[in-house]
């Protein structure tokens, strides 16, 4: 090889070396960007909880018996808008953004456990002088629910959960576009890059194949930061590594409703048959519809709501 050669050679591996460590730095400063990325609360309606901007609705009669509704992971208040004119005729329909979601705000640092999350459930009715709540959590939500039934028993009538995950084994995928979320410097790219496609094949697996995803739903994912969704998915899997919830649910010994989707992509809708064993619970699985029966089929779930809220004493 003459010396022109090998200095061409050279030349070459200097631009690769340079461009690889150009990506790499552009790469690595994007993901501290987006991970470091916070919002503010937004809307009317906002409670200031553990220094905290939380956002809370309220639907039907305010003297009538409350039932609260606590979205998932990566959801909103919005996820119960099909189901919600159907409950409040006759409830004080209580609706509330979890931290880092919503119209709730989304900071950069602490306060996604689900034990805090929990707690700040309970701080909103407090203030909105709510004695007692039947709670109703879909998915990462009735991990929610149960924690604040776990830390106020008094608080909380009774629990009803929409495909909430029982164990860790139970789960089957949250899709290719969740699990690239995930890893690190992949996931920010991905996020800063996100189309209303991408989201969209992000949220397919929450409902039954096919499954037209309201464009409501999709324009909340947007407002999501990449770490109020990391850090409350991580909370999520932790809470429920500690312990599977039939257990905790058998010690809270609290009237509990299990609502299944038997087309849910995200939990295996056989797993539903644990809950069972929760002495006096009542697991309904529904046929042709996914993980997020209240956007699915609203008519059919505020039914079961219903019909189980009112057989509670007193009809809470």
């Amino acid at each position: 090889m003459t010396t022109p050669q090998r200095a061409r050679r050279r030349r070459r591996r200097i631009i690769a070396a340079t461009i690889l460590l150009t990506v790499a730095g552009l790469l690595t400063g994007n993901a501290v960007m987006v991970s470091r990325q916070d919002a503010d609360a937004t809307g009317d309606s906002i409670l200031r909880l553990d220094g905290r901007d939380i956002h809370v609705s309220q639907d039907g009669p305010r003297d009538a018996p409350a039932l609260v509704l606590i979205h998932g992971l990566g959801a909103s208040t919005r996820w119960w808008d099909r189901v919600v004119p159907l409950l409040a005729g006759s409830w004080r329909v209580i609706r509330i953004d979890l931290l880092g979601h919503g119209r709730s705000a989304k900071p950069a640092g602490d306060g996604y456990a689900i034990a805090q999350q929990g707690r700040r459930i309970g701080r909103a009715l407090d203030h909105l002088g709510v004695e007692h709540a039947v709670l109703v959590g879909h998915s990462t939500g009735g991990y929610v629910a149960t924690s604040l039934a776990e830390q106020r028993g008094d608080l909380v009538a009774a629990l009803a959960l929409i495909d909430t995950g029982p164990r860790l084994d139970g789960f089957v995928s949250d899709g290719p576009v969740g699990r690239l979320v995930e890893v690190p410097m992949v996931g920010q790219l991905l996020w800063r890059l996100r189309t209303d496609g991408i989201l969209r094949r992000g949220l397919s697996s929450a409902f039954a194949p096919g499954f037209p995803i309201p464009q409501q739903l999709v324009d909340d994912t947007r407002r999501l930061t990449y770490h109020s969704l990391t850090t409350a998915s991580r909370a999520s899997d932790d809470y429920l590594r500690r312990r599977p919830m039939p257990d905790r649910l058998t010690d809270l010994g609290k009237p509990l409703l299990v609502v299944f989707g038997r087309r849910d992509q995200r939990w295996r809708s056989s797993s539903a048959a644990l809950y069972r064993e929760v002495p006096g619970a009542r697991v309904e699985v529904l046929p042709d519809v996914g993980h997020s029966p209240m956007v699915e089929d609203p008519a059919r779930t505020a039914e079961l709501l219903l019909t189980f809220a009112s057989s509670l004493p007193s009809g809470r």
